[in-house]
């Protein structure tokens, strides 16, 4: 039997993993070994997952945990990946380093077009390999091209039924075919996660309160997405919309790697509209706090946790700044692109109070199908050129105020896809003038949005 090694970087997919395994999806083993990596910018500053609070919980289902970025100390798990003549030898310095002789080895990871689990299928060449998704981003497409001595490789793509209807995209051009992990199997391992034994408040300085509204802050500015004062004033609109809807009681969960100055400002903000506001700090998953507090709303810009919330826990959800994310991503191939386009298109609004309580959806799950085909297909035409006419279709059709926002002209144009350029207008990007009038008014833009956001 081979030896399995399981690569994650985050408690999301050690839990994912974990129901997995529970549900059989992966074959028997003469050893299992969870290898963890940090990817966090400073990983000295921020807490290890196999550290964090319900690990213990998840920790039985692997013979051995093995850390990544000991094993290629002092470099950085998202930057480092070994040089082609140097292969070999890392294999056999990992070989040894983890106890692994001449085992057979299969192996599981996670987002497979970059370091770190890139650089692990290269270190083991030949050894075959199932991805995992543990997020939004494998309803999109590939973001890179991956070698075909990786890509032929993959298996499989285990991911969770989070928009149920919609199938992955991801590694569909080397005929990879999804696989679902289980709902109830993965609700089983969160429920592990956020039993009171080990979660209870003084361990995990979890706050007692029932039903209020969660807000989950995302750290869009360190991917130079929105500046740090436009995404406070994002968590400050997040919390206001919830006070709008009669919410007086409301959680704030940052991002792991957030400034503390966040809380500040928002605490500031709570106080003058007459909001309690909790802020926490342990680093717990959003799955745990819908299982402790049932809030009564959950918040958010475009995370994933918005849709386990809707999806996986029946909980009521709202989304905000969606609009202005679709507008600043750039380029158009940002992979945040379809996370954010199928959070826009399915969740409510927050400031439309009546889609909110009626948790009306934007579109079916065939629509949003046939979007994410047109942007599939704008965002990677060389990886998946088979997708042309169904872009063509869907823009010829649909394309109009409301789905203006998922794509841009000039890419459009670039693509000779319906809604480009007329062709007599096409000198218009190569004139100096005219693009420095553009800049002006993207500027002016720009300074109304955040005073708006305000």
């Amino acid at each position: 039997m081979p030896t399995q090694i399981f690569l994650a970087s985050t408690l999301y997919g050690v839990a994912t993993l974990a129901a997995a395994l529970d549900a059989g999806r992966f074959g028997p083993a003469d050893r299992r070994v969870l290898l963890v990596s940090n990817n966090a910018a400073i990983p000295e500053t921020t807490t290890p997952l196999d550290e964090m609070p319900g690990f213990a919980r998840l920790r039985g289902r692997f013979d051995d945990v093995r850390s990544w970025n000991e094993a290629i100390s002092p470099f950085h798990p998202g930057g480092w990946a070994p040089r082609g003549d140097d292969v070999v030898l890392w294999e056999r310095y990992v070989r040894m380093l983890w106890d692994l002789g001449d085992d057979r080895v299969e192996l599981a990871v996670e987002s497979i077009q970059v370091n770190p689990a890139l650089a692990l299928t290269q270190i083991f060449t030949g050894a075959p390999v199932d991805v995992y998704a543990d997020g939004l981003m494998s309803y999109g497409p590939t973001r890179n091209k991956i070698d075909p001595l990786v890509g032929t490789r993959v298996r499989r793509l285990l991911h969770l039924d989070l928009v149920p209807g919609l199938t992955p995209l991801l590694l569909t051009e080397f005929g990879v075919e999804p696989e679902i992990v289980p709902t109830e199997a993965f609700v089983k391992v969160l429920g592990e996660l956020g039993e009171l034994g080990e979660l209870g408040a003084d361990s995990a300085g979890l706050p007692d309160i029932e039903a209020p509204a969660l807000v989950l802050g995302q750290y869009l500015s360190a991917l130079n997405i929105l500046t740090p004062e436009e995404e406070e004033e994002l968590h400050v609109r997040m919390v206001r919309g919830a006070a709008e809807l009669g919410h007086t009681q409301v959680v704030f969960k940052p991002h792991p790697t957030a400034p503390a100055r966040w809380s500040r400002i928002l605490e500031k903000e709570a106080r003058a509209i007459g909001v309690e506001l909790t802020v926490l700090d342990s680093p717990v998953l959003a799955e745990v706090l819908y299982q402790r507090m049932r809030p009564a709303l959950v918040i958010g810009c475009f995370s994933t946790a918005l849709l386990t919330a809707s999806a996986l826990y029946g909980l009521p959800v709202a989304r905000t700044g969606t609009e202005l994310l679709l507008e600043r991503l750039a380029p158009y191939q940002n992979s945040n692109r379809v996370p954010v386009t199928i959070v826009d298109a399915l969740l409510p609004e927050l400031t439309d109070r009546a889609a909110v309580t009626e948790r009306r959806a934007a579109l079916g799950t065939g629509e949003l199908t046939n979007l994410l085909k047109a942007v599939g297909f704008a965002m990677q035409p060389q990886i998946y050129p088979g997708l042309r006419p169904d872009a063509e279709r869907y823009l010829a059709r649909n394309l109009g105020p409301d789905t203006w926002r998922y794509f841009k002209r000039r890419r459009l144009t670039a693509l000779a896809l319906p809604g480009a350029l007329p062709s007599q207008l096409a000198f218009i990007p190569r004139n100096a003038a005219v693009r420095r009038v553009a800049r002006r008014a993207r500027s002016v833009q720009r300074s109304i949005k955040r005073t708006a956001l305000g």
